[in-house]
């Protein structure tokens, strides 16, 4: 991985990886999964699951000296989670929503556009 991570990329990445794992992981599988080189710190995974815990992201239970981690949930909603608490403490919601739809690429406005289309009762 070169440079810095955007925030809340390494929480998505270590979702991603539980998500796709047939087990829970230790902090150390999940380090290995994401950089074999060893160049993500131990420590840095650690606290980040520690955090995905505190949300309610990942379930983990003890296995030995160390935790094991599972995911409760995909990856995306990690993701809209984060949008929802940032929308909450914006109190002009229009003007954010309208630059963030300004900013979406022409799949993705119309995707959001057929989602909004549809029926929620089908869902």
């Amino acid at each position: 991985m070169s440079g810095r991570r955007r925030p809340g990329q390494l929480e998505t990445e270590i979702m991603t990886v539980l998500d796709a794992a047939l087990r829970p992981l230790t902090p150390g599988e999940v380090r290995d999964a994401l950089e074999p080189d060893g160049s993500l710190s131990y420590s840095t995974v650690v606290t980040t699951l520690t955090r995905l815990f505190e949300k309610g992201a990942v379930a983990r239970h003890r296995d030995g000296r160390a935790f094991r981690y599972g995911a409760l949930s995909a990856p995306a909603g990690l993701v809209a989670d984060r949008m929802s608490r940032l929308m909450e403490v914006e109190p002009d919601r229009a003007t954010v929503l309208r630059r963030f739809v300004s900013n979406l690429s022409a799949d993705d406005e119309r995707l959001l556009r057929e989602l909004l289309e549809e029926d929620p009762s089908e869902g």
